[in-house]
């Protein structure tokens, strides 16, 4: 069953919880939030948003703090954060819909779906971790205080534990990993970043997966330093209508190998004789 879009959402804002979001809707199809990973934006996925377009209505959000988005007084919780992505959703007039929750995102969704379990009818969660007794993702508050270069090797030994010099000469055309820290020169965006990992260093939402009646594929990357596969195959044993898939990469393994990304969209697929939630 495909949906459409009637109005123009290329360059559009609403407001909730007294901060003001950017958002973008893209494509034609059932209805995919798009919920992204820690600092990024929608400037940043946007070939990723393009390629979930081709199957899918993507709403994405630059969320609080972040991009375009206003940066309200701290601090934020994850609750904050899930409570955002329905207020989108909410906005585009979708009552239920699928999910796609990349790193920090898969931390949103998990919220999201675990408070709000009616809302979500299908959610793929990447390279993320459950928090609490179930694993957390790597504590990447703790790389802020690092000088710059440092940071930038710590970050890609995480990104992919294959990675090092010997990996590189071996393999060249994963240069393109290497890639100094950037580190935001505007102190009102750093301060929004700051409060988004501080957030994420509070996830646990362990004990509350058992609320999600979504059916859910978990996806990791063998070799991801971030959110290690044990974090996934983890969130997978809790929530009763859940797959694990494990694919040949580290953090980005989504990019790493190819098969990835064709089967989170044939997953996230609803039959077309399913109720979708456009109104």
């Amino acid at each position: 069953m495909k949906v459409s879009n009637e109005k123009d959402y290329s360059n559009s804002f609403f407001t909730h919880d007294g901060c003001t979001f950017y958002y973008e809707v893209r494509g034609l199809g059932e209805p995919l939030l798009f919920v992204n990973g820690s600092g990024s934006t929608i400037e940043a996925v946007g070939l990723l948003v393009d390629y979930f377009a081709k199957s899918f209505t993507v709403g994405i959000h630059d969320q609080r703090g972040l991009g375009k988005t206003s940066i309200p007084e701290g601090p934020y919780s994850m609750a904050h954060y899930a409570a955002d992505a329905i207020a989108l959703a909410d906005h585009l007039g979708w009552k239920s819909f699928n999910v796609l929750g990349i790193s920090f995102g898969g931390m949103v969704a998990q919220e999201l779906a675990a408070t709000y379990p009616d809302r979500v009818n299908r959610m793929a969660l990447c390279c993320t971790s459950p928090g609490g007794d179930g694993g957390s993702s790597y504590p990447l508050h703790e790389l802020v205080s690092l000088d710059p270069g440092v940071r930038a090797e710590v970050s890609l030994g995480l990104s992919d534990t294959r990675f090092n010099d010997q990996w590189f000469v071996n393999h060249p055309e994963d240069e393109m990993y290497r890639r100094p820290a950037v580190v935001t020169s505007d102190a009102e965006r750093r301060r929004g970043e700051l409060l988004q990992l501080e957030a994420r260093r509070h996830h646990d939402v362990w004990n509350r997966l058992s609320n999600v009646t979504a059916e859910v594929l978990v996806a990791s990357g063998s070799f991801d330093g971030i959110a290690p596969p044990a974090n996934g195959q983890a969130i997978a044993s809790r929530i009763k209508n859940s797959e694990y898939r494990e694919y040949v990469g580290g953090h980005m393994f989504f990019i790493q190998d190819r098969q990835a990304l064709r089967d989170i969209v044939e997953f996230l697929h609803l039959s077309e004789t399913q109720e979708i939630g456009q109104s």
